[in-house]
């Protein structure tokens, strides 16, 4: 009877294990989830650059430095893997950045530094659902530029380090008008590298951007995009019952996309972010998500075989 009662809760915890792993945020430990720059896999990492550099145009971007990728496997959260074409190159990405808005509005919320009323939910989720400048502008107002690049630059998340390459950075308000902050290296007002995006959401599936509480709210700010464009574009046809967290952004000839897709098969579960410097850029990023998924399964046949 003893020995039937220690089986059956060893089934119930890892049942919960399983289960929670199912939800976003994710539930682990902190000592369980390895840093994103750990996860490198060599065998993905030759395969994302097989696939990119068969297309002479991608090949030519990426030589130049005008297209950098990133994609994370989120199948098996206990082997997270992660591979990039120009990780540490920080590029100009329009909206893209608006995540850290996004963070440092959390953080001053949950720090009481403001309050967290009607109001600026409705901008968080504008700013970040349709890319709306007007909500964007106001929350940059709202918390101002030293406090964004506080967050950013936090030892704990390191989304912005100059010996990196940079990263994530806002500093110029997406409106006419008013100061500006532009990050040190490039000068440029609203950055991102693929790295630190990706990093961000990792931290944010495993629920570590602030806290639990914080990292589900924001991802519920994230899901549902009410722009249909580029990675969406794609993942809505091939995968319409997928959950899809996305930021997006789009400036000239600059393109740039994240998501977070979590399918109900958890072979379709991964990060994906591309930096587009390029007129076709748009199309560029619809036309990324097959070829990646493409060197996910065989990455997972792989690794079950």
């Amino acid at each position: 009877m003893k020995n039937s009662f220690s089986y059956l809760l060893l089934f119930l915890l890892c049942y919960l294990q399983v289960f929670s792993q199912q939800e976003l945020p994710m539930h682990m430990s902190d000592a369980k989830i390895i840093p994103l720059e750990n996860s490198m896999n060599k065998e993905l990492q030759k395969g994302l650059e097989k696939e990119l550099m068969a297309n002479p145009l991608w090949r030519k971007l990426i030589k130049e430095k005008k297209m950098a990728v990133g994609v994370v496997d989120l199948s098996n959260p206990d082997q997270v893997k992660y591979a990039k074409v120009n990780g540490n190159y920080m590029m100009y990405a329009a909206s893209l950045p608006k995540i850290a808005i996004l963070l440092t509005a959390m953080d001053a919320i949950e720090k009481g530094e403001i309050k967290e009323t009607a109001a600026i939910k409705k901008d968080m989720r504008l700013m970040i659902s349709k890319s709306d400048n007007q909500a964007s502008t106001r929350l940059i107002d709202l918390l101002g530029y030293a406090r964004i690049e506080a967050v950013m630059t936090n030892p704990r998340y390191q989304f912005y380090n100059k010996k990196l390459g940079g990263g994530l950075w806002v500093g110029k308000r997406y409106g006419k008008g008013g100061k500006t902050n532009r990050e040190p290296l490039k000068n440029l007002s609203h950055a991102a590298s693929v790295n630190q995006v990706c990093k961000y959401y990792y931290m944010l599936a495993f629920g570590q951007l602030v806290n639990e509480k914080r990292s589900k709210q924001m991802l519920d700010i994230f899901e549902h995009p009410e722009l249909h464009h580029k990675f969406v574009n794609t993942l809505e046809r091939i995968a319409p019952n997928a959950r899809l967290f996305r930021k997006s952004g789009s400036w000239e000839s600059y393109h740039s996309d994240s998501i977070l897709v979590w399918g109900e098969d958890p072979n379709r579960r991964y990060i994906l972010v591309a930096l587009i410097d390029d007129p076709s850029g748009e199309q560029i990023i619809r036309n990324l998500v097959v070829p990646v998924e493409k060197i996910l399964k065989k990455q997972q046949y792989i690794t079950a075989n």
